[in-house]
């Protein structure tokens, strides 16, 4: 089978069209025919190896050659353990590990997949699931938003920050935006009341202060954050440098004590039922998988690079 393979971190030039061979499913696992993928930043880190927790499949160079996590197509084949599924079903999911999507076909254990709407597209489908789950889980952490809450979405015009903007705006938050210049009418056209191009502004030294703040690119200390917060607020950092991370880890509870704001990072939990409730949204219009652009699957370096660049608005979406 066709996949996009590669063999040391760098940018998109050391992808390449392969051939591999053809996975076959083990006794807990399906075999998908893969009909779309999306990209997502967390193949880009991939891609070159950073931050540093990227390098999880392999410190030195990728153990794992195939990149691509979200993925819609039909089931071709069941292991013989596989009940949850049956050769013909539509579904979409998440690999487990981050790896595999840029192919013709994937092998991967269906817990946290679920049969695809007839309503949506392959292609929507597979915009939705680490996007979609990410933005659920960070605006959800800590219940339900209410109605009048200030919520500011870092990374907003990519694609866990298109459903973040649209879903909060249909709990009646009042949401701010911030990204690149080239983003800022995405954003409104999405719901934003405010948007901010992050290289003119600092949202931590606005002086604005939110209830809940979904740092989709975290880059600011946990301090600087922590002083955007409401009293009684809440920050969630997805992803960053791991030493950003790491004083979120270690300062959090004194944060927490001597100012009475929350700030932590999202541990997201892949699960069936969020996948389902983002994909019910999805089918009644409440929410918009807004796919950018389309590639096919050989040109998956120029997608990346596409994204790497800071100018994907929304999802991009790989078409087999």
């Amino acid at each position: 089978m066709n996949a996009i393979v590669y063999d040391r971190y760098g940018l998109p030039e050391v992808l390449r069209l392969g051939e591999v061979e053809k996975p076959v499913p083990g006794d807990d696992e399906i075999l998908v025919r893969v009909c779309a993928v999306s990209v997502n930043r967390s193949d880009w880190e991939g891609l070159i190896g950073k931050p540093l927790y990227s390098r999880m499949s392999g410190l030195r160079k990728p153990r794992k050659p195939i990149l691509g996590s979200d993925v819609a197509g039909r089931v071709e084949a069941v292991g013989q353990n596989q009940t949850q599924f049956k050769p013909g079903d539509e579904v979409f999911g998440e690999m487990e590990d981050y790896h595999g999507g840029f192919a013709e076909y994937i092998c991967t254990r269906p817990d946290a997949w679920t049969l695809k709407p007839a309503e949506l597209t392959f292609e929507q489908a597979s915009a939705i699931p680490q996007a979609g789950v990410i933005a659920l889980q960070g605006l959800n952490r800590n219940g339900e938003l209410r109605p009048g809450q200030r919520v500011l979405i870092n990374g907003a015009g990519g694609g866990a920050g298109s459903f973040a903007i649209q879903l909060a705006k249909s709990y009646g938050a009042e949401v701010t935006g911030v990204d690149n210049a080239g983003k800022l009418e995405f954003m409104r056209s999405l719901g934003a009341d405010q948007v901010i191009d992050y290289a003119k502004e600092d949202f931590t030294k606005s002086g604005e202060s939110y209830d809940l703040i979904l740092d989709l690119i975290a880059q600011r200390s946990a301090f600087a954050c922590a002083r955007a917060l409401r009293k009684g607020g809440s920050y969630f950092a997805v992803g960053g440098p791991v030493r950003v991370l790491l004083q979120i880890l270690f300062l959090r509870r004194l944060i927490r004590l001597t100012t009475g704001r929350n700030v932590n990072i999202l541990a997201v939990h892949r699960n069936r039922t969020d996948l389902d409730r983002i994909a019910d949204l999805c089918v009644t219009g409440r929410i918009v998988p807004y796919i950018d652009i389309h590639y096919s699957l050989d040109q998956v370096p120029e997608a990346l690079q596409y994204l790497g660049d800071g100018l994907a608005k929304g999802k991009i979406v790989i078409s087999l």
